[in-house]
């Protein structure tokens, strides 16, 4: 599927194979969620997940993944937009699109933040306590 923003020129997709790999890889080792990952497995990531590319005249702008069971269940995460793309409401559009998807809509979903609380509250989270289990543990 693919939504264009109303006012700015921006599109966003679920298209992979539209998806600048090795962009949202670079992206995604600069945070603070997934530094450690390897370029492999945030491949692997997108590869198994329903992903949403925002794309700019100049190229991809920003990503957002989601990983679901398509029933019950879906968890949003590495939702990022270049710095350049920043300061205009694309993280707002971009979590319009996502909760709103056709494929998700109807799914829980649940999502971590550390610094964006506020955002991800405009659209229905709801902060909660959660327990975690790391790999390798």
């Amino acid at each position: 599927m693919e939504w264009k923003h109303g006012s700015l020129p921006y599109f966003m997709s679920d298209d992979k194979q539209l998806l600048e790999k090795e962009q949202i890889c670079q992206w995604l080792q600069t945070t603070y969620w997934a530094a450690e990952r390897s370029t492999e497995m945030i491949v692997k990531g997108i590869e198994n997940s329903l992903c949403f590319g925002l794309y700019a005249e100049s190229g991809q702008a920003g990503f957002v993944r989601v990983v679901s069971d398509y029933a019950t269940f879906s968890w949003v995460c590495d939702v990022y937009i270049d710095p350049a793309h920043r300061g205009a409401g694309l993280g707002k559009w971009m979590m319009e699109v996502v909760v709103t998807h056709p494929a998700i809509r109807q799914t829980s979903m649940t999502l971590a933040t550390r610094d964006a609380h506020g955002l991800y509250e405009q659209y229905g989270f709801i902060r909660r306590e959660m327990m975690r289990r790391i790999a390798g543990n």
